[in-house]
Parts: structure tokens; C-alpha cells; sequence
């Protein structure tokens, strides 16, 4: 086949938005898209993959074989997809998992693989990808010398289009794959169990509001001021490197070039100098207002609404003014 197969990473939500977004991108980009989902109740995730992507196949391995996060089985479940379908591309979104199963793909299949990319589009008879590099300042144009190209995207790089936006109108078909075969010679290891994630972690990548905070916020006692906040405003706390290195709060939280992407309609930075190292994980947000106390700080060349003063003194008095216009 021509076209693009995106693997459709799934958590305890079902898939993830970063790969019904990057689904979406390769059905715009080169299509035909099919995705793959892998995991003990995989099958139940193929109607929400169908009405957010617009793919034109889904390929579903649900089996007691595949069950937890573990990288040996889907290797051989993809390689095996990968040689009978000849994809162009084949595409993931970052994680600890998809960046085992695209470095083990790329040694067996012979094939390049990008990482870390942000954008993708078709040039002339092949296709090119961008990745920022020199502290994310400055983008790259990058391309592969021959397929199957392999890449991974960064996390939040796509967003998947609204439920009445979908790329593709037609009913999807759904596949069901054997996965017998391909687990063979995988099972010397077994899975046996995965940690909890960070309760916040899932909430804050979907969150349409955001309370950041950083260097500002004078110590871990004052965040409850961020987390009035955001309770008030039902949105979610982040912060930048800084606080995660102090031990002020959990790595689930760090929004930047070394933590995570966010979109939320609203970003409140606190006490955020503006470094571009954060600044690329919170760029997509629709609407930013940046509180800090140095009028010279770099964030207000980037925010929509600046407020010059002690975020200890301002925060208190927004919480008071959201919660009287929650309850009006």
C-alpha cells in the first residue's frame, strides 16, 4: 500500500489525543492512513479511533498476549504489518514505548527513522518532517533516503479534529489481526507490571485551562495558590523545570522542551520567567496571561495579557473573582 500506518498508542482513557491527531495529519498528508491498535481491549478503542481520525483502516490485535505496555510482542505484530502492508510511513507519537518498537522496527526493516518531529507534509514525489533543535529556537527540515520512513512526532504536536470535523467521512474498516505468530519468540520476558502514572498526568494533557507556575513562586507552600486556582477555574497545575528539579512538585506536571505539550484554551503563567526551553511546550495555547513581577521578563513578548506584580498578591484575588462569577 502507499500511504501512512500510525500506530495508536492507548491509555487508561482509551487512545491518546497526540495519536488521533497524528492519525488525522497522515490521512491529510498521505493518505490512505491505517492505524494499528495493540492490547487486551484494544477492540473497544476502534470506534473512538474511527470518528476522530478519518482513517480509512483499522487493524486491531486485542489478545491476553498483548496485555500491558510491553514492547517485544507489538515489535513482531508490527513488523509483520509492516512487511505485508509496504507503508511509505509509519508513525508514532513519543513515548517510552513507541521509541522501543520504532528503534527495534528500524533495525529489522533496514529503515530510517526521525525523531522527535513536529510537523509533516508531502514534497514533490516524497514526503519531509521538521523537528526543532538548538533548544527548540530554530527548525530543521528532515527527510528519510528511502522507505519505509519511520518517525516519531512529539507529544501534542497534532490535535485531533472535532467529532463533526472528521478527515474522512466513510466508515472505516476494522481488522482484526492474529497475533499468534507474532508473539512467537517474545514471551521469554514477562510483563509484570506497570507503575501508576501521576494522577494529574492524563488531566493535564487534556486540560483547557492551565495554572503554571515557576521560578516566582517564592516556595512549595505558595503553589497552593496555583491550586486554588485552577480548582476554581477547573483547570490543571503545571510548572516549569526549575520546580520539578527542587522537588516542589512531580515530573508529570514540567511543561517545556523536556516535559510536556499543552493546548488548553487558557495559560496563566505564574512567576515564569519566559526561557524558550518552556516556551515550546506552552506555544499552542489559545490565549496567554503571564503574572511576574519583572516588567523586562521575556514571557510578555509572548503573552496576550501581561500583569506586572507579586503573583502571592494576585492569584488570591483572581480565585476570589472566578469563584463570585462561578456562583453569579
Amino acid at each position: 500500500m502507499a500511504g501512512a500506518l500510525v500506530y495508536v498508542e492507548t491509555d487508561e482513557n482509551g487512545p491518546t489525543k497526540g495519536s488521533l491527531g497524528l492519525l488525522a495529519a497522515a490521512q491529510r498528508v498521505a493518505p490512505p492512513a491505517r492505524s494499528v491498535l495493540c492490547g487486551l481491549g484494544a477492540a473497544e478503542h476502534a470506534a473512538v479511533v474511527a470518528a476522530a481520525s478519518g482513517a480509512d483502516t483499522i487493524h486491531v490485535a486485542d489478545d491476553p498476549q498483548l496485555d500491558g505496555a510491553w514492547a517485544p510482542p507489538r515489535i513482531a505484530l508490527l513488523h509483520a504489518l509492516v512487511v505485508d502492508l509496504e507503508p511509505d510511513l509509519v508513525l508514532f507519537e513519543n513515548s517510552a514505548l513507541t521509541a522501543d518498537i520504532a528503534g527495534a522496527l528500524s533495525a529489522r526493516l533496514e529503515a530510517g527513522v526521525n525523531w522527535d518531529l513536529v510537523d509533516l507534509w508531502k514534497a514533490g514525489d516524497d514526503w519531509r518532517a521538521s523537528r526543532l533543535a538548538l533548544s527548540d529556537s530554530v527548525a530543521v527540515e528532515v527527510g528519510w533516503s528511502r522507505g519505509p520512513r519511520l518517525g516519531t512526532f512529539r507529544r501534542g504536536a497534532f490535535e485531533p479534529p472535532p467529532p463533526d470535523q472528521a478527515v474522512n467521512g466513510a466508515t472505516p474498516a476494522i481488522v482484526a489481526l492474529a497475533v499468534d505468530a507474532a508473539v512467537e519468540g517474545s514471551s521469554r520476558a514477562t510483563w509484570l507490571r506497570r507503575a501508576d502514572r501521576a494522577i494529574d498526568d492524563a488531566v493535564l494533557d487534556g486540560a483547557e485551562i492551565v495554572v503554571a507556575g515557576g521560578r516566582g513562586v517564592r516556595d512549595r507552600e505558595s503553589f497552593r495558590l496555583l491550586e486554588e486556582l485552577a480548582a476554581t477555574l477547573g483547570g490543571a497545575v503545571a510548572v516549569t523545570m526549575p520546580i520539578v528539579d527542587r522537588g516542589w512538585y512531580p515530573y508529570a506536571h514540567q511543561v517545556g522542551q523536556t516535559g510536556r505539550t499543552v493546548k488548553p484554551r487558557l495559560y496563566l503563567a505564574c512567576g515564569i520567567s519566559g526561557a524558550v526551553q518552556h516556551r515550546v511546550g506552552m506555544q499552542g495555547a489559545e490565549f496567554v496571561v503571564a503574572i511576574n513581577s519583572d516588567p523586562d521578563a521575556p514571557i510578555f513578548g509572548v503573552c496576550d495579557v501581561g500583569l506586572v506584580g507579586d503573583l502571592h498578591e494576585v492569584l488570591p484575588r483572581l480565585t476570589e473573582l472566578a469563584g463570585d462569577a462561578a456562583r453569579s
